[in-house]
C-alpha cells in the first residue's frame, strides 16, 4: 500500500509539473525582463544563467555572412523606463524561426562576449506572432556610458555625421563617424598631456555593414559599392544614420537597418590654379614608395611599393597625373627608390614619365643607407639649377635616415636664386622604439627626439652653406613627419623658417581646410613648406591639394579594388603641398 501511495503521489506531482513547465515557455507567459538581464553595469548580473525572454526581432544577422544571430528588444509597453538599463540583447543562434518585426520567445544562457551581452546555447525559440517595432531612441555621441545603456537597441542619430576614417572600409565594411571632422591636436596646440588626451577617440561611432566576414564584396559603402567614380571621402557627410547599437571588436558601432544618405561635402577638386603674380611654383609630395623593379620591366616584387609591373605602371601613371596636374616648375619628392641615377633607376624612369622637359638633380656619392631617398625634379625650360647640389650626410644622417638634398635655382630671366631643400624625417611609428624614442604621451608619437635633432642639424647645415646660393631665400619642403606645433617645427621656427601653409591657412580645432595626412580619424600636416625670413615675403600663396589623404586606401594602386585609373586620386597617402613664389 505504501508503494502504491508513493507511485500515485509521483504521478500527481508529474502531472502538476508538466503543465507548469509547458506554460513557462508559452508565448505571453512570465519571462525575465531584458532590462534585468542587462543591468546597470557593463556586465550582466545573469551571466551563466539560463533565462527566458520575450521581445521583438529588430534586426536579423543570421545570413551566410552575418553575425550568426539576431537582435531582440523588449516591446515598448514592457520596458522598465530606467534610462540606465538597455532593453535589448543579441541572440546567438542559427535557428531559422522568426522574421524582423515578429515577437519571439527565446530560452538560452546569458553570456558576455567581449563586452556584448547575448544569449547563447538557445534551447527554445518560438514565434509568438507579429509585433510592433520598438521606437528608435535618439543617440548622442557622448561616450561609452551612454552607449552601454542602449546596447543592442534601435537608435537613430538626428544630426548629420562626418566621415572621419575609412581605413577599414574594404577590409571590414566600416566607416568611422563623428559630429564633425577632427584635427590632430598638435596642429594647433603645443605638445603636452592635453594634446595627447585630445587625440583620444571619444565621441565617435562606427558604421558597420551587418556582416561578420572579411573583405566584403562589393564594398558596402557608399551605396552601390565603392569604385573609381563612386567614392566616399573623409570629410563627407551622412544623414539619417539609424540601426542597432552594437559592440564588437572593441568598438561601438551602428548595424544599419537601411543605408543612410551620403552627401559629398568634401568633393574631389581640380588642381589649384596659379595665383596672379606667381613666377615660381614648387610642389612637394611623398611618393609612397615608388620602386621600379630593375627598370626593364622585371625585378618585381620590390622591397617596398609595387608587387608587379602592372601595379608599378598604375602607380607611376597616377603619380605623374598628380605631379603634373598643378603645373609646377620644381618637384620635391620623398620615398623614391634609392638606386642611383642610371638610365634604369627609379629617378630616371620617373623623369621620363613626367615628360621631355623634366630633369632631376644628381648628387655626388651615396644618398644615404635607406632604401628610399629624397629627390628634386625641375622643368628645364622654366628654371635653371645653379651651382652644385648638396646632401647632408653627417650628424644624425651619417649612418641612418634619409639625407636631405639642397639645390639653388633661378628663372631664365632673373638672377634671384632660391634654394630648395627636401627633408624626410623619421616617422612616428613606434616600431623598435626604446627609451626616449618611445611615445611620451604628449601627442607627438615616437622618435620625436630623433626628428628634433634632425631638424636642428638641417638648420645648422643650411646656415653653413654658401650664402650666394640662396639670394632670394630658402624653401625647406618635404615630409617632416611632424605636425605644425610639434617640436621639430619649433626648431625650424627658431632658425627663422615659417610654415607657409600654416601662415595662410592656420588650423583650429573646428576648422582645418589644408592638411596632408589623416591618421586614426584626425587630420593634419606632416608635410610642410618652410620659408626663410628672406623668402617668406615673396610667397604669394601656399596650399595643399586634397587628392590622397581623404580617399579610401582601397582605391590605391596596391589594393584589389584599385581601378585602372590614370587620375591623381589616391596616388599616395599624403596630399601634396604647393607654394607659389614671386621673384
Amino acid at each position: 500500500m505504501k508503494s502504491l501511495a508513493l507511485f500515485a503521489a509521483t504521478i500527481l506531482v508529474l502531472g502538476l509539473l508538466t503543465p507548469l513547465a509547458s506554460a513557462a515557455t508559452a508565448c505571453g507567459d512570465a519571462a525575465t525582463p531584458i532590462a534585468r538581464i542587462q543591468g546597470e553595469g557593463n556586465h550582466s548580473p545573469f551571466t551563466g544563467q539560463t533565462v527566458t525572454v520575450e521581445g521583438i526581432l529588430t534586426l536579423d544577422a543570421r545570413g551566410k555572412v552575418g553575425f550568426r544571430g539576431f537582435y531582440l528588444q523588449q516591446a515598448d509597453d514592457q520596458t522598465d523606463d530606467n534610462p540606465a538599463t538597455s532593453e535589448a540583447l543579441f541572440v546567438y543562434t542559427r535557428r531559422p524561426q522568426g522574421r524582423q518585426g515578429q515577437r519571439l520567445r527565446v530560452t538560452g544562457k546569458v553570456k558576455e562576449f567581449h563586452g556584448l551581452t547575448e544569449l547563447v546555447n538557445v534551447q527554445e525559440l518560438e514565434v509568438c506572432g507579429p509585433g510592433i517595432m520598438p521606437e528608435a531612441v535618439s543617440l548622442e555621441l557622448s561616450g561609452d556610458a551612454t552607449y552601454e545603456a542602449l546596447e543592442n537597441m534601435r537608435v537613430f542619430i538626428p544630426a548629420p555625421l562626418t566621415v572621419i576614417d575609412s581605413y577599414n572600409l574594404a577590409r571590414y565594411g566600416e566607416l568611422t563617424l563623428a559630429p564633425r571632422d577632427r584635427v590632430i591636436a598638435t596642429e594647433y596646440l603645443s605638445p603636452g598631456p592635453l594634446a595627447g588626451k585630445l587625440n583620444d577617440a571619444n565621441g565617435q561611432i562606427t558604421l558597420d555593414d551587418r556582416q561578420g566576414n572579411r573583405d566584403p564584396r562589393p564594398v558596402p559603402w557608399p551605396p552601390g559599392g565603392l569604385g573609381a567614380d563612386n567614392t566616399v571621402r573623409t570629410g563627407d557627410t551622412l544623414r539619417g544614420v539609424r540601426g542597432v547599437l552594437d559592440f564588437r571588436f572593441g568598438q561601438w558601432r551602428i548595424q544599419p537597418g537601411s543605408p543612410p544618405e551620403f552627401i559629398a561635402t568634401n568633393p574631389r577638386e581640380p588642381a589649384p590654379a596659379r595665383p596672379a603674380g606667381s613666377a615660381l611654383r614648387v610642389m612637394t609630395l611623398n611618393l609612397a614608395n615608388l620602386f621600379n623593379g630593375n627598370g626593364r620591366g622585371g625585378g618585381f616584387p620590390t622591397p617596398r611599393g609595387a608587387t608587379n609591373e602592372s601595379a608599378y605602371r598604375q602607380q607611376q601613371a597616377r603619380l605623374v597625373s598628380a605631379l603634373t596636374g598643378p603645373d609646377p616648375d620644381i618637384l620635391a619628392v620623398s620615398e623614391l627608390e634609392n638606386d642611383g641615377y642610371g638610365d634604369h633607376s627609379a629617378a630616371a624612369t620617373l623623369a621620363k614619365a613626367l615628360g621631355p622637359d623634366w630633369r632631376y638633380i644628381r648628387t655626388p656619392g651615396k644618398d644615404g643607407n635607406d632604401a628610399i631617398r629624397t629627390a628634386l625634379y625641375y622643368r628645364q625650360d622654366r628654371v635653371i639649377p645653379v651651382g652644385e647640389a648638396h646632401r647632408l650626410t653627417s650628424g644624425p644622417f651619417r649612418n641612418t635616415g634619409r639625407p636631405p638634398v639642397a639645390q639653388a635655382f633661378r628663372l631664365p630671366n632673373s638672377n634671384a636664386l632660391v634654394r630648395v631643400v627636401v627633408p624626410h624625417l623619421k616617422s612616428k611609428s613606434c616600431r623598435g622604439a626604446t627609451g626616449a624614442d618611445r611615445d611620451q604621451g604628449d601627442g607627438q608619437g615616437c622618435y620625436v627626439q630623433r626628428r628634433t635633432r634632425a631638424a636642428g642639424a638641417i638648420a645648422d647645415w643650411l646656415a653653413g652653406l654658401p650664402e650666394q646660393g640662396a639670394g632670394a631665400g630658402t624653401l625647406i619642403t618635404g615630409d617632416i613627419n611632424s605636425y605644425t606645433r610639434e617640436t621639430p617645427l619649433e626648431v625650424f621656427r627658431q632658425h627663422g623658417y615659417t610654415s607657409m601653409v600654416a601662415q595662410y591657412h592656420p588650423c583650429t580645432p573646428e576648422h582645418c581646410a589644408h592638411y596632408t595626412y589623416r591618421y586614426k580619424g584626425r587630420k593634419g600636416s606632416l608635410d610642410h613648406a618652410l620659408a626663410s625670413e628672406r623668402l617668406a615675403p615673396r610667397v604669394v600663396n601656399a596650399v595643399t591639394w586634397r587628392i590622397n589623404a581623404d580617399e579610401p586606401r582601397a582605391l590605391g594602386y596596391q589594393h584589389d579594388l584599385a581601378p585602372d585609373s590614370s587620375g591623381p586620386w589616391r596616388s599616395s597617402d599624403h596630399n601634396p603641398v604647393i607654394v607659389d613664389i614671386r621673384l
